[in-house]
């Protein structure tokens, strides 16, 4: 309990700390005309409350990764306690909030036009691509599981098919009732369902983690949080997963996600101020990684520390949406449980859609597609739809849960390089996204040698030197760009 005690205070008070100091080295200015100001259009571009854009950016940026990601990360042991509050104040929160605020101070660009700008035309184009599939994939894993979690707790006549191993009624019934609503939220203005129904999945979302930690914190007793003692890998077999690379992929959305560079800029088309950043930004990040902590602790909590946990993901199949059933339903009875199940469904959902939404400012970026014509708007969407459809049926979920975790740390590789040129072009410590991109950039080239999806290289040594060798490659090149700029 200590640790986690200790952990938790730390992430709320580098808020006032190292929050307000990056905020003073980015020089934000109440002042400054922001782009839902210059830009109004009155689709993407519209100022909205300060609550609500918060409550909107948190959930853009939750998704099931703070939970299901932080479920299955436990199982590392309490050294994922640590990722997840270093992680969190000085990669995630500051990539999330300096990645927000150049996009802020650009007229609201969306992340590959920000990434041209300052690495190069080449790694725009790259960015754009890259960034597309993995808002793709990100839609397709939050369309899916929060299908199956639905799923599972409603019965109607099953039908065997091959979709997400075997596919019911309930599930195709659920399955295509979230994809009206993406289509919709895609589509419509921003205020119209966005603005309007994320409040509402926002208390849903931190009602289920205050409950979660009110019965940390009143029954430690009957669920005792394990203390950091060592930085020991616990997981079950520890030469085929080891922590570095594999737990700094496995909870991305809870310490450091590029995913979530992808949405800021949708938020920085909606603030009415530069000073509400750090709120919004920076605040958004802090208010996740706390999420993340509370669901590791009650994971290995519930099942007695991380060698339980780990025999309950094997005896679920890895399915974290199954263990968060069964988590909620013992700890807080099935009403409650019914209240978290509505707040995981929905902390999913809202990253789903607006990852497509994302998608579509993207493609409509690169090539100048106005968006206030809503036939445009669907022509750039429903391909986008339709790709997702296809990687959910093609792919179990493991699958594309994998490649999403490289790709979405491999993103906020580049945003954190790119936070580095920005810092040296204007003259602020570099070191702020310097060597939080140095690790990253060590950790996505590792993984590509050490992980079975990929290489799965079972001469550690060698991978791990190739890493580095990448690494200082990767960096030489950032390095002559920052200069030659």
């Amino acid at each position: 309990m200590i640790t986690f005690l200790l952990c938790l205070a730390a992430l709320v008070i580098s808020y006032f700390t190292y929050g307000k100091y990056l905020e003073k080295t980015c020089g934000i200015k109440p002042s400054n005309p922001v782009p839902s100001q210059t830009m109004y259009d009155g689709v993407d571009y519209m100022p909205l409350p300060r609550w609500k854009v918060f409550l909107i950016q948190l959930l853009n940026i939750a998704g099931l990764g703070p939970i299901f990601g932080a479920l299955l990360g436990a199982a590392y042991g309490p050294v994922a306690f640590l990722w997840i509050t270093l992680g969190g104040i000085f990669m995630g929160a500051m990539h999330d909030f300096v990645a927000g605020v150049i996009s802020l101070k650009n007229n609201g660009l969306s992340l590959p036009e920000i990434i041209g700008k300052y690495l190069g035309g080449g790694t725009k184009v790259f960015m754009r691509l890259f960034s597309l599939l993995l808002m793709v994939l990100v839609g397709a894993v939050f369309m899916s599981q929060p299908a199956v979690l639905i799923a599972s707790n409603i019965s109607l006549p099953s039908l065997e098919a091959v979709a997400f191993g075997t596919t019911t009624w309930e599930l195709f019934a659920v399955l295509a009732v979230i994809l009206v609503y993406y289509i919709l939220a895609t589509l419509l203005p921003i205020d119209k369902i966005i603005g309007r129904f994320y409040p509402l999945f926002g208390v849903a979302l931190l009602v289920m983690a205050l409950s979660i930690l009110f019965i940390l914190l009143t029954k430690s007793d009957v669920y005792p949080i394990p203390e950091l003692t060592s930085l020991d890998n616990c997981i079950a077999d520890p030469q085929k997963f080891p922590i570095v690379p594999m737990l700094f992929t496995t909870i991305a959305c809870g310490a450091l996600s590029g995913f979530h560079a992808t949405q800021s800029p949708m938020m920085a088309r909606c603030m009415t101020n530069e000073k509400q950043a750090r709120s919004i930004f920076y605040g958004a990040m802090i208010a996740e990684s706390i999420i993340a902590l509370i669901w590791a602790a009650i994971g290995m909590a519930f099942w007695g520390g991380a060698k339980g946990l780990n025999a309950a993901i094997a005896e679920y199949g890895g399915s974290a949406a199954k263990m968060v059933d069964v988590i909620t339903e013992t700890t807080l009875g099935p009403v409650v449980a019914a209240c978290v199940l509505v707040g995981v469904v929905g902390c999913a959902v809202t990253s789903g859609d607006t990852a497509f939404r994302c998608a579509r400012l993207i493609v409509s970026d690169m090539f100048g597609i106005s968006q206030k014509s809503l036939i445009k708007r669907v022509l750039v969407s429903l391909p986008l739809f339709a790709v997702a459809l296809f990687i959910i049926f093609a792919l179990p979920f493991q699958t594309i849960w994998s490649y999403f975790a490289w790709c979405n740390q491999t993103l906020a590789v580049l945003t954190l390089w790119c936070i580095t040129v920005y810092l040296f072009r204007e003259k602020k410590p570099v070191m702020i996204g310097m060597l939080p991109a140095l690790i990253m950039t060590y950790v996505c080239s590792s993984y590509v040698f050490i992980s079975p999806m990929m290489c799965g290289m079972e001469n550690r040594a060698l991978a791990y030197i190739l890493g580095g060798v990448l690494t200082l490659i990767i960096s030489a090149a950032v390095h002559f760009k920052a200069r030659k700029g």
